[in-house]
């Protein structure tokens, strides 16, 4: 478009040689460290004139028009990018910039009214403000009759703020934003700005000094890493579907239903042998129907929240609102959970709230002192991952947290969130030796900060999470992770059962011929299994860092070691407490996990691998069609030993019941097959098998009890009947009395 240039009449403008402003302030603004824009850009009364300023740089002539139209006025360039003039009367008007190649007409930012309400303002500095990515960050919207992009940032010891992006040629003079006192909040509305525009912002610190440009902690949409900018993100408005699965979840009891979760890296399990990572579109066409081939119940997916290193898996994020655009955008998260709703599966993510890297682009040092950090590096650094700690204590820290949780919930439809690392969040000695470490206010070692912002956490996703669950990624004996707060617990749903994870693996890794010496190992869970909502985890932790793969820590030759890995895993589904499997493990892949290579499937012909997935399948179908194997996980009523204490034999037998009916779960752990062995039941009849882990169709030696075993009036083991069983070598049975279970 050609603009005509009009000579204004001297009657509307009186003419200014020079500046009106001091040399220094002219600077400040051209350099982007005026820390007060709007007290000298914009349009300000100067009589009964307009005085109006722009900082322009790179601009080779700028106009004002009247924002009806009309003839146009020339602002003076009195320093180079820096425009004036003085209107003879106040006007609404319009910018007309002419940039080399482009002319540009835009409203004055500087003109318009401030962004953020007080009642914002004040939730944002209690730390209670519960949609933060809908007024902090970057926001398109409408304000003041004009559509645009509202931002806003945290940075409440900074000497000045600016918004850079491809916008304004990356030039801290072009946006400098306004700073609200109240909560240390700079905002900047820019008119004529749409989604999809890159930005970051440029911030001088309390000294002065000229920090790296920061990524937006409230970004809801990020470049792909390695580039560092965030991305304005359009309104989330995805079309869903699955209004009838989310008004069940809110009325569900989940601790009572069955809850098999299948553990996920996206990156690897759709990496092609090319390096491609793969899509959300690809996972939904891919991995859905593989879970439902499994059966598995949930799917949980490793963190997603945007991170910088690849090599952290996710546990790094430092973008807590956008997830990774590695896979695709945000709506194509949205479709993917829509999709996984549609099919029956829910979706847990893994969620980082207690540490974040220090890349100099994130959240470190963010205004140039300890923002979301502990100033004292005590307190402030976890050495074990070279991270920075989260400052629970600080109001406005918690409260960008519990924003990032609900956001989640609420814009992704997530069925729950595992919170990582809870253990390195409740111990400030965590991983410290002595006088590393600053005692909390009593002298102890208990974060109380932590324990505080957990138990809020909680409650809040109780009260606002449409049924929602979170889960603890805990390993101490903290008592009470998932007692209700108003009982002195933390108020998480489940907890990992890491205790259960660590004895079970290390009996299973044992040498039949040395297990008789060791069934504490199996026995010991059972003695707390019921004091927690647990979940029984072997996840990515347990396969990487020289740990060898599942199947690599089985004893003996080919045919044991898948022998021992399908009595593993039926020891498992029929143990008290929700199930968690790490990928590959649903069939014995040989290689540790390796985030960087395509995921090992098993050969078509591999009998073993392929029995194992076949065996999960089977499990997880009888798992949630058997009310005994998962209503009453935190009851004791819910399970009794029948036999533990059969050391010669090393077999181990129990009933799971959920108050009607009763199923029995009895396990050979040798490679000696037991004929004619003698368990006590407590009623007459036919006790079919529902799953026998060394069946032939699994890749076992086929030996069993065919259709089921009738019960002999018999007694034993304190039951009125009792069933002569054949025990099959490194097998685990799981029978129901016909017409139950």
């Amino acid at each position: 478009m050609v603009i005509r240039r009009s000579t204004p009449r001297a009657s509307e403008t009186v003419a200014a040689p020079g500046s009106s402003l001091p040399a220094g302030v002219v600077s400040a603004l051209l350099a982007g460290t005026h820390g007060d824009p709007f007290s000298v850009l914009g349009p300000h009364r100067e009589g009964t004139g307009l005085r109006i300023r722009a900082a322009l740089p790179g601009a080779y002539y700028a106009e004002v028009e009247p924002a009806g139209g009309g003839p146009t006025t020339p602002l003076t360039e009195t320093s180079p990018g820096f425009f004036e003039a003085l209107l003879a009367e106040p006007i609404d008007y319009r910018l007309v910039v002419h940039w080399a190649g482009a002319v540009q007409r835009t409203v004055d930012p500087y003109g318009l009214p401030a962004l953020l309400s007080s009642d914002d303002l004040h939730w944002f500095a209690e730390g209670r403000h519960r949609d933060l990515a809908q007024r902090i960050g970057a926001v398109p919207c409408r304000h003041a009759g004009h559509e645009g992009v509202a931002f806003a940032v945290w940075a409440p010891n900074a000497r000045a703020v600016s918004v850079v992006g491809d916008f304004n040629g990356w030039n801290p003079a072009r946006h400098p934003m306004r700073r609200r006192w109240e909560a240390g909040v700079w905002e900047l509305f820019i008119p004529g700005l749409a989604p999809g525009a890159t930005y970051k912002f440029a911030i001088t610190g309390p000294s002065g000094e000229r920090l790296p440009w920061k990524a937006d902690p409230l970004a809801r949409r990020t470049e792909t890493p390695p580039r560092t900018a965030s991305v304005v993100a359009p309104p989330p408005r995805f079309a869903w579907t699955d209004g009838e699965w989310m008004a069940a979840r809110a009325e569900r009891d989940d601790s009572r239903r069955p809850m098999a979760i299948y553990e996920v890296h996206l990156g690897s399990w759709l990496r092609s042998h090319e390096g491609h990572e793969g899509s959300w579109a690809e996972a939904a066409d891919r991995l859905i129907p593989y879970l439902q081939h499994l059966g598995f119940t949930h799917v949980e997916l490793m963190p997603i929240a945007e991170y910088p290193f690849g090599g952290s898996w996710g546990y790094q994020p430092l973008s807590l609102f956008a997830p990774t655009a590695r896979l695709g955008d945000p709506a194509d998260l949205a479709r993917f959970v829509d999709r996984c709703h549609a099919a029956g599966i829910g979706v847990i993510l893994d969620w980082v709230p207690a540490h974040f890297p220090g890349d100099e682009h994130g959240l470190a040092r963010f205004d140039g002192t300890a923002l979301y950090e502990h100033e004292d590096p005590r307190e402030g650094y976890h050495p074990d991952w070279n991270t920075m700690i989260y400052n629970l204590g600080r109001r406005e820290v918690r409260g960008f947290l519990m924003a990032s949780a609900l956001w989640w919930i609420r814009t992704f439809h997530l069925d729950g969130l595992r919170v990582d690392a809870v253990a390195s969040m409740l111990y400030r000695d965590y991983s410290r030796q002595p006088g590393e470490w600053i005692p909390n206010v009593h002298g102890g070692r208990e974060n109380l900060e932590a324990v505080s912002f957990l138990r809020e956490l909680n409650d809040l996703v109780d009260a606002e999470g449409n049924g929602a669950v979170v889960i603890a990624e805990e390993s101490t004996a903290w008592p009470g992770v998932t007692a209700p707060t108003d009982e002195g617990g933390l108020g998480f749903h489940f907890k990992w059962n890491m205790g259960w994870m660590h004895d079970t693996l290390r009996y299973f890794g044992r040498d039949p011929i040395h297990r008789h010496h060791h069934p504490n190992d199996l026995t010991f869970g059972l003695v707390y299994a019921h004091s927690e909502h647990y979940v029984l985890p072997i996840s990515h932790d347990e396969v990487v860092h020289g740990k060898g793969s599942l199947i690599a820590r089985m004893p003996g030759d080919d045919w044991q070691r898948f022998a021992n890995l399908r009595l593993f895993l039926g020891w498992m589904w029929a143990h008290p407490g929700k199930k968690l499997l790490f990928m590959g493990c649903e069939f014995g892949a040989e290689a540790e996990w390796n985030a960087d290579a395509p995921f090992p499937w098993p050969a078509e012909d591999a009998v073993l691998p392929r029995g194992v997935m076949r065996l999960i399948g089977d499990l997880n179908r009888v798992y949630r069609d058997t009310p005994a194997l998962h209503r009453r996980d935190r009851e004791p009523d819910g399970f009794r030993w029948i036999i533990a204490d059969d050391r010669d034999n090393q077999v181990f037998a129990f009933f799971r019941s959920d108050g009607t009916d009763e199923v029995l779960v009895i396990a050979n752990m040798t490679p000696v097959p037991r004929l004619g062995y003698r368990v006590g039941v407590p009623r007459p009849g036919l006790w079919r098998e529902l799953v026998n882990s060394d069946a032939a169709i699994y890749g076992g030696s086929g030996l069993g009890n065919g259709g089921g075993v009738e019960a002999d009036p018999e007694p034993s083991h304190g039951e009125a009947c009792s069933l002569s069983l054949t025990l099959p070598p490194l097998g685990i049975l799981i029978l129901a009395p016909e017409g139950r279970g």
